[in-house]
């Protein structure tokens, strides 16, 4: 169990992907450009995502999803991710969540 201040710690965002690439050398992994918008004083960030098993790379530009945007960057196969993308678990298969209407990018999600 957390704490409401802990949950109140996380800075999860709609941005929106810009280009999906898969990662050189490995089977999960997708590089995405994702924008935040100038508004939100983020812009635009590179996440890496191990979805590649589930989404071919073309079919995620131009989606809005959740984006965790204050997590640490952490390095993946060379290539720094600079967030985390949010999506569920069914019976073992990846699920994009969106809004269900068009959100600026950097919309926080609260």
């Amino acid at each position: 169990m957390i704490t409401i201040e802990d949950f109140g710690k996380l800075e999860i965002k709609i941005g929106k992907i810009l280009s999906s690439e898969r990662v050189e050398g490995t089977e999960k992994l997708l590089r995405l450009e994702v924008d935040f918008g100038s508004e939100s004083g983020i812009g635009t960030r590179q996440i890496v995502s191990g979805i590649a098993q589930f989404y071919n790379p073309e079919e995620l530009v131009g989606k809005l999803c959740p984006f965790l945007v204050n997590l640490e960057p952490r390095m993946l196969k060379g290539i720094e991710s600079q967030g985390m993308l949010v999506a569920a678990s069914v019976a073992g298969n990846c699920v994009l969540l969106h809004p269900d209407t068009d959100v600026p990018a950097g919309t926080p999600i609260k």
